[in-house]
């Protein structure tokens, strides 16, 4: 396990993920103290790049729950295999046997969804499991949440319970679209990932995009904040500002009015952005 947080911070950058120390050290006791953390912030800051990192850090699987409206505590749990009883029932017969209710709801059948994969997962390591965009989902499946990651443990009622044996490092994140139950808050550390400064988009810049050269991620991260200060739907966040960048790459261009015009679209999402950045003059926001 990590023993500092400047191991912690050491280990995330040879990931490619930039933590600043406040950041690290959320992450460093949640990993600790065996608490859940709240990562908010805008969509594009790095939420879930930062669990996945952590992970890598760790050296461990990272289990993944997209929540979406309307998820289910089946869907983000277990169900059981259908189709695969099926045919187990039309074998025993064809032997001309009878199933039995214990041989059809086995292990076996089990499918078993992220939250239960967590839970069984076997070390030595924690996994870290990743809810995303925990702000999606309904008031109920956050009260099932927020039960399940207090008892560490899941009732299967074909199987019994299942206690988690090495609890996982959990990373909620949320964009902030809803408030979350004070329950759930009161559960977890909390940390709010705030757009970083020009600086350190560049060097994100120059670790995660091959062949990006200094000038280029420059160039990208300070006008990428000049776009966050204009009136747009989707303000541009860091994952814009790679993609951006990939793509100047990839077409061996410079960042100028003339590329930026045509490769817009890598880091702006509405048409209307697109209009308001040209408005106030691709050249003026380039060169600052």
């Amino acid at each position: 396990m990590i023993e500092t947080i400047d191991e912690l911070v050491e280990g995330l950058a040879g990931q490619g993920y930039l933590a600043d120390p406040a950041l690290a050290t959320a992450l460093f006791l949640s990993v600790g103290l065996g608490q859940p953390i709240l990562l908010e912030g805008e969509p594009g800051v790095g939420k879930t790049a930062a669990a996945g990192a952590l992970a890598s850090t760790l050296d461990t699987p990272l289990i993944r729950l997209q929540c979406y409206e309307g998820i289910s505590s089946a869907e983000a749990l277990y169900e059981w295999n259908y189709p695969r009883q099926l045919l187990g029932i039309r074998l025993a017969e064809a032997r001309g046997e009878v199933p039995r209710e214990a041989d059809l709801f086995a292990p076996e059948y089990l499918l078993r969804r992220p939250l239960l994969a967590a839970i069984e997962h076997p070390g030595p390591q924690p996994a870290v499991l990743l809810i995303d965009e925990v702000d999606r989902a309904d008031d109920e499946f956050e009260a099932f949440l927020f039960e399940l990651l207090a008892e560490g443990s899941v009732t299967i009622p074909e199987l019994g319970t299942r206690t988690a044996v090495v609890p996982p490092v959990v990373v909620l994140t949320s964009n902030r679209t809803r408030d979350l139950h004070e329950a759930l808050l009161r559960r977890c550390l909390y940390h709010w990932i705030g757009y970083p400064d020009a600086a350190r988009v560049a060097a994100i810049i120059r670790r995660r995009v091959p062949g990006a050269d200094e000038l280029l991620a420059t160039q990208v991260a300070g006008t990428v904040a000049r776009l966050r200060m204009l009136d747009l739907t989707k303000p541009p966040g860091v994952a814009e500002a790679i993609s951006w960048a990939n793509a100047l790459r990839l077409l061996g261009l410079p960042l100028d009015d003339t590329s930026a015009a045509t490769t817009l679209g890598a880091v702006l999402k509405y048409r209307e952005d697109e209009e308001v950045a040209r408005r106030a003059g691709l050249a003026d926001l380039i060169a600052g």
